[in-house]
């Protein structure tokens, strides 16, 4: 097969490595093992933050004065963690950090990192947060085929905060118009997410392989009959109340009595860590605080059982992580670990007394040993299958593909479905293209074009509009 006949797949994302979050993490992943078998092209789209905003989001004040060392230290840490060639490209989208968010937003245009003859297949991951101030070409226009993954219960964080529910119920139909307007197919993680209309639930995220081979030691370590284990209890995640923290240490307040033996060793670094710091230490169970380090770190080898009460989470990575790494893993039963279920570690509880038997419980005997097919389903092989036939990305070839803005999706545009779509699209495209508009709906000031930092980092030209972008007045 030529490179012009390959499907040319550029996955957009929100985030990047050194940010160890998940919308940097898995992306990253995905783009190596689509690109592994050498049937596809395929170029990974991450954001570049001048290094003031870089200071603000990247951890133990990494920065880059370029976007090729950027992309460097990007290849780098994906190298030490599989074991084949990248073949994947890397290019970048100018983005900013909205404080107020603690989220990378894109700036201008995004599109335009892939040139117009390039454009095939976009995969958006978190289609809305990439387009709720989208203002420049239609996705579907541009591509051939545009398919969303949703990460993240966007409605569930603003249930928590201040009017929650009023700026839920605004922020669905938000989601709801964008990713209809830009969107072919969308692929949620778990039902945990909102529905969408062309949607289908499928977990496409794998585990990083240090994390299986982790667990095969583990497992040799159990068949030579020594201790594999010799801590306890823990849980990592970034230290915020709402990524389950708020809800563990409730369980351990409530269940202290129950729980009297109990060590457990919280890790984490973000905006609340003091309060959760002073929270723990009113417990009268043993429960330390620790930074944050990077999961597969050796310090996590030996602990036993991972403790894991959110319910924010789609797909929690950390929980897929502990149990590739033959732990036993302590859960509500949510829908956002529906996917976990059929592990034999995972051990789900509905209420505080099920919570204190599964935890006893736990800690009490040793962890099943995963068979094959088992740690399988946890890697990032099976997540690209799995991805692959959920996307009906097997379906669609680059010939065809080449061929469906003429046939496929333009044939519709005689239908009033598409013409209202349209004409939604163009609603969207007007409303994002003011400055009062968009810092009204949350925008960061000054995010409807590059600045000349940004520009001047790029190589792009300073003030220059995509052919389909209004003129500000």
């Amino acid at each position: 097969m030529t490179k012009q006949q390959q499907q040319h797949i550029a996955i957009f994302t929100t985030a990047s490595i050194p940010w160890l979050t998940g919308t940097a993490v898995n992306p990253l992943f995905r783009a190596a093992y689509l690109a592994n078998d050498g049937e596809r092209r395929v170029t990974l789209v991450i954001p570049w933050l001048t290094v003031k905003h870089q200071k603000l989001v990247y951890p133990n004040s990494i920065t880059f004065s370029s976007p090729s060392e950027h992309e460097a230290y990007v290849r780098h840490w994906l190298e030490d963690r599989v074991s084949f060639p990248l073949g994947f490209e890397i290019r970048f989208y100018p983005g900013k950090f909205a404080t107020d968010k603690r989220s990378i937003l894109p700036v201008g245009d995004i599109s335009d990192a892939i040139p117009d003859e390039e454009a095939d297949i976009a995969v958006l991951e978190e289609p809305e947060h990439l387009t709720w101030f989208h203002h420049g070409k239609k996705w579907k226009t541009k591509f051939n085929y545009v398919i969303g993954i949703v990460h993240t219960n966007y409605l569930e964080y603003v249930k928590r905060e201040k009017q929650g529910r009023v700026k839920a119920f605004l922020l669905k139909y938000l989601n709801s118009w964008v990713v209809g307007i830009y969107c072919h197919k969308v692929i949620r993680l778990s039902a945990a997410t909102q529905e969408y209309p062309k949607s289908i639930v499928c977990n496409v995220h794998g585990v990083n392989p240090k994390f299986l081979e982790i667990g095969l030691r583990k497992l040799e370590q159990q068949k030579l009959q020594e201790q594999p284990f010799t801590k306890g209890a823990y849980y990592i995640g970034k230290m915020v109340w709402s990524k389950g923290y708020k809800e563990l240490l409730k369980l351990l307040e409530k269940h202290q009595k129950e729980l009297p033996e109990l060590e457990v060793d919280l890790y984490g670094d973000g905006e609340d860590s003091e309060e959760i710091k002073a929270a723990a230490r009113k417990l009268e169970l043993s429960v330390k605080v620790y930074p944050g380090r990077d999961h597969a770190d050796s310090l996590f080898h030996n602990y036993k059982v991972f403790l894991n009460p959110s319910t924010t989470d789609v797909v929690c990575t950390t929980t897929a992580e502990a149990l590739a790494m033959g732990k036993i893993v302590v859960c509500a039963n949510h829908i956002s670990n529906e996917f976990f279920k059929q592990f034999p570690n995972c051990r789900t509880y509905d209420d505080g007394k099920g919570f204190v038997r599964a935890t006893v419980k736990a800690l009490g005997e040793q962890p099943l040993q995963l068979t094959e097919k088992q740690r399988h389903e946890l890697s990032w092989e099976a997540a690209t299958q799995r991805f692959i036939k959920a996307s009906d990305l097997s379906r669609l070839s680059r010939a065809e593909s080449n061929l469906s803005k003429k046939s496929v999706f333009a044939s519709s545009s005689i239908s009033m479905g598409k013409n209202l779509e349209d004409m939604s699209a163009y609603i969207h495209f007007l409303a994002s293209g003011f400055e009062a508009s968009r810092t009204a709906f949350g925008a960061i000031p000054g995010s409807l074009q590059p600045d000349e930092e940004l520009c001047r980092d790029l190589g792009l030209s300073l003030n220059t509009s995509s052919r389909n972008t209004l003129k500000e007045d």
